[in-house]
């Protein structure tokens, strides 16, 4: 490819394990780009070209680095598969539009090492990178039976996963290394979470987990409606059930944005983010002990990206990224409120709101009757002692109005 940036992945075995249409494009680099373990893989003899290993941090200084050798011919070296959680998508994203052509030479990923050792077909496999990432984004993706690979970031990776999973109540969890993959120090490590004995491992591994939850661990499904036990709250909860009919009615979908006024304990858009790793959420509370309440949340149920915004809405509003659906579980009453969300969605955006008090319920009737969407009552019911005998308690029905800015009925 006349004037691309040739990309080229190179496993821990080196320059030997390369064939040779990734090694034609390093030979003939005048400039070679990588980490300083990647560029001693190669041969001085063979890859003449001149070699800069990558400043920290990496992605601001891609644009200026390719424009400082503009016109010479560019080789950037890469780990395993460097469209898999790699390089070549930080140089397509970050070098500015239009963006230069990569002409991209994959080697073998590590995943794919791993599940070769390991026996596991690839395609059951769920694969997380730790890279830059918090750690607690690991809690939402734990469930009996399941097998994860994670991509670690650092020597002390394996162990600060170990603890987490101890922590959280999964300590029976196999956890296995696969270091230096594919090359001649190729190495496993296997134990539990519970008696994991290393501090430290090679920088460059794998982590294989077979998930086993320990006895007494709250089960958390995948599905929304969580138990409302798995939150810290004060009272301020969308309790389990209507917490479940209110995101069927938000309807979340890969890559869109939430705003949850009035957060609470921020279960609506915790679960939310739930739903799929590329959801977000922004949460908007006016009291900061319940948004720090929040946030604890969102880390311990495994979405610690989670945007917290401290203050009173509308206010608290403005400035934010437009969301694709609004949640507003209080603060229906405040002049404002309601119109601010409604201005903030774009043709297409869905609004939710749900209320227990006679004055926001006439609220909604009349947006119901402007911009027509569903009206409903929600009302749950649940068995508990009566005496001798077993009787209904109701709790306080939730009137919820959900709507979809320029559709028909709109």
């Amino acid at each position: 490819m006349n004037g691309a940036i040739s990309v080229v992945g190179i496993g821990a075995d080196g320059w030997d394990g390369l064939p040779e249409s990734s090694r034609r494009p390093l030979r003939a680099a005048e400039v070679l780009i990588g980490g300083p373990r990647q560029l001693d893989l190669l041969p001085a003899a063979d890859c003449p070209g001149e070699r800069i290993a990558w400043p920290s941090p990496l992605r601001p200084a891609v644009p200026g680095l390719l424009a400082a050798h503009a016109g010479r011919a560019i080789a950037v070296l890469a780990s395993g598969d460097p469209s898999f959680h790699g390089i070549a998508r930080t140089l397509a994203e970050a070098a500015g539009d239009p963006a230069p052509a990569l002409d991209v030479h994959p080697h073998p990923s590590s995943v794919s090492y791993a599940c070769a050792r390991l026996g596991w077909p690839l395609e059951a496999v769920e694969t997380l990178s730790l890279v830059a990432r918090p750690l607690d984004a690991l809690r939402a993706a734990l469930h009996p039976g399941r097998r994860l690979l994670l991509l670690g970031e650092g020597p002390e990776t394996p162990a600060r996963v170990a603890a987490l999973l101890r922590e959280a109540g999964w300590g029976g969890t196999r956890i296995r290394v696969l270091e230096q993959l594919g090359g001649p120090a190729e190495r496993l490590l296997d134990a539990t979470a519970a008696d994991w004995p290393h501090a430290r491992t090679d920088a460059l591994h794998v982590l294989a987990l077979d998930c086993v939850r320990d006895p007494g661990t709250l089960r958390l499904g995948a599905a929304p409606g969580l138990p409302d036990e798995a939150y810290e709250h004060d009272g301020q909860l969308t309790k389990r059930y209507v917490r479940a009919a209110t995101l069927a009615a938000l309807a979340p979908a890969p890559g869109e944005l939430l705003w949850d006024v009035g957060g609470g304990s921020g279960s609506i858009g915790i679960e939310w983010m739930r739903t799929h790793r590329d959801c977000r959420a922004i949460a908007v509370e006016r009291a900061p002990e319940r948004a720090a309440r929040i946030t604890r949340n969102a880390a311990a149920l495994g979405v610690p990206a989670l945007r917290v915004v401290t203050g009173p809405a509308p206010a608290a509003l403005a400035g934010l990224p437009v969301p694709d659906a609004v949640f507003i579980g209080g603060g229906l009453t405040v002049p404002g409120l309601l119109d601010a969300c409604w201005d903030a969605l774009p043709a297409g955006g869905r609004l939710v709101a749900n209320t227990v008090t006679l004055e926001s319920e006439a609220l909604l009737a009349d947006r119901h009757r402007r911009h027509g969407g569903e009206l409903v009552r929600l009302a749950v019911s649940a068995a508990v002692p009566v005496g001798g005998f077993t009787g209904w308690r109701t709790a306080m029905p939730v009137t919820q109005w959900s709507v979809t800015k320029g559709s028909p009925e709109a």
